[in-house]
């Protein structure tokens, strides 16, 4: 693709992100921030304003670093932080303390934004700002139609020109709430605030919660049950400490206590969080596939290498290679709508298809170096390769039955 093009793709796939599963806890959050100013036009736009720049800076400092682990020889594509168990950890505990928040176990304070809280629920352009950087970090285990491409042109481009992809894509994500608040007729269509909104808070408490139980999931998949035991601990105790930082704030609770329990939850909290630090990270000659977020098929998928994949070429049989991981939500819904299904496993028995997965869930290089060939950024990638051993073809990041069905099909058609 041309510059002009790559930039546009990742304007539109920035555009498509914010309707992806994985934004849709902190989007809602700021939908409930716009609707809140909507009776002060002013406060709408220094809202909007504040979101754009924590996206655009949070989503430059991310690139940044992918481009920088790049160049200093790394292996790694979009949402390699995730790959990190304390950033599990630490973004499970951010989202519980989120829904806490937004159900009135406590309010956030400005002493408590200025160490960086998330903005749930404060007012102002800081809380705005915080809750744009969380929707980036959020956003992350997502990769949008067009977006992919976008991302791995940015990747083998110069710095200059990988950046500015960056940036279209961050523009793209923030477009709509920024238009929202720029443009007085768009704040006229949304609902006036009113007792209802307080009802609407608690409710969107529940897709926070939703998303911490999701990455304690993940969390398990990368680590082990005991990192998934202290995750759990740390959660009570970061209850245990909202729930007296709430006493506090209604007077409640005598100073001096408050201090006490609530210096005594924040050092058990990060003597409980520390040891994820020292988790076991996989090597580079980690086998892929392992954990329970491979699709199931007529036969046991094999385990993907590229040696793997070389010799089963010369089978003459097609071969489906699977690039997924537990934190990619948009692999989950595939592997449920499309690959899991029964239709599809048909055809993979009727082509004699060779299934493989290839498991980024932890960190490893052959795997990202080889998406990086196939000119995609991030995951998911699936890749089909025809029994004949000619060049293979990607499919569409959203799938469906019939397109894994014809692609397979087209695929055995070229062994006559």
């Amino acid at each position: 693709m041309t510059m002009l093009t790559t930039l546009a793709a990742a304007f539109l796939g920035g555009l498509i992100l914010n309707c992806m599963p994985c934004v849709f806890p902190v989007i809602s959050l700021k939908a409930f921030g716009v609707i809140r100013h909507t009776g002060d036009p002013r406060a709408v736009r220094i809202d909007g304003l504040a979101f754009l720049a924590g996206v655009v800076v949070t989503m430059m400092l991310l690139g940044g670093a992918l481009l920088m682990a790049r160049a200093g020889g790394a292996a790694v594509g979009w949402g390699f932080q995730l790959q990190s168990p304390v950033l599990i950890a630490a973004l499970a505990l951010v989202m519980l303390g989120s829904a806490l928040n937004l159900m009135g176990v406590f309010e956030v304070g400005l002493s408590v934004q200025r160490i960086g809280g998330v903005g749930a629920s404060q007012t102002g352009p800081l809380g705005a700002a915080l809750t744009g950087a969380l929707a980036i970090i959020v956003a992350t285990p997502c990769t949008a139609p067009f977006m992919a491409g976008a991302i791995g042109a940015a990747l083998v481009r110069p710095p200059v020109e990988g950046m500015a992809i960056f940036l279209a894509l961050a523009l793209g994500f923030a477009a709509p709430f920024t238009a929202i608040s720029l443009v007085p007729a768009c704040a006229r269509l949304l609902p006036k605030p009113g007792a209802w909104m307080a009802v609407l808070k608690h409710v969107l408490a529940f897709p926070m919660l939703a998303a911490a139980a999701w990455l304690a999931w993940v969390l398990d998949q990368q680590a082990s049950s005991s990192a998934l035991g202290t995750l759990l601990a740390s959660s009570v105790v970061l209850g245990f400490a909202a729930w007296i930082y709430g006493l506090a704030q209604q007077r409640l609770l005598a100073g001096r206590s408050y201090r006490l329990l609530l210096g005594f939850s924040i050092v058990l909290l990060v003597g409980l969080t520390l040891p994820l630090a020292d988790l076991p990270k996989t090597s580079a000659g980690a086998i892929a596939g392992a954990g329970p977020s491979k699709p199931m098929s007529s036969a046991a998928p094999i385990a993907w290498t590229p040696q793997a994949v070389e010799a089963q070429r010369k089978s003459g049989k097609p071969i489906f290679v699977n690039f997924t991981a537990s934190w990619c939500i948009t692999c989950q819904v595939n592997d449920k709508a499309a690959l899991s299904t029964s239709a599809v496993k048909e055809a993979m028995a009727q082509t004699e298809t060779i299934y493989m997965v290839a498991d980024s869930t932890k960190y490893n290089p052959d795997i990202d170096q080889a998406i990086n060939q196939f000119g995609r950024g991030g995951l998911p990638v699936y890749v089909v390769y025809p029994a004949d051993g000619g060049e293979p073809t990607l499919l569409p990041q959203l799938l469906s039955p019939e397109i894994v069905i014809s692609a397979l099909q087209h695929a055995s058609k070229k062994r006559s």
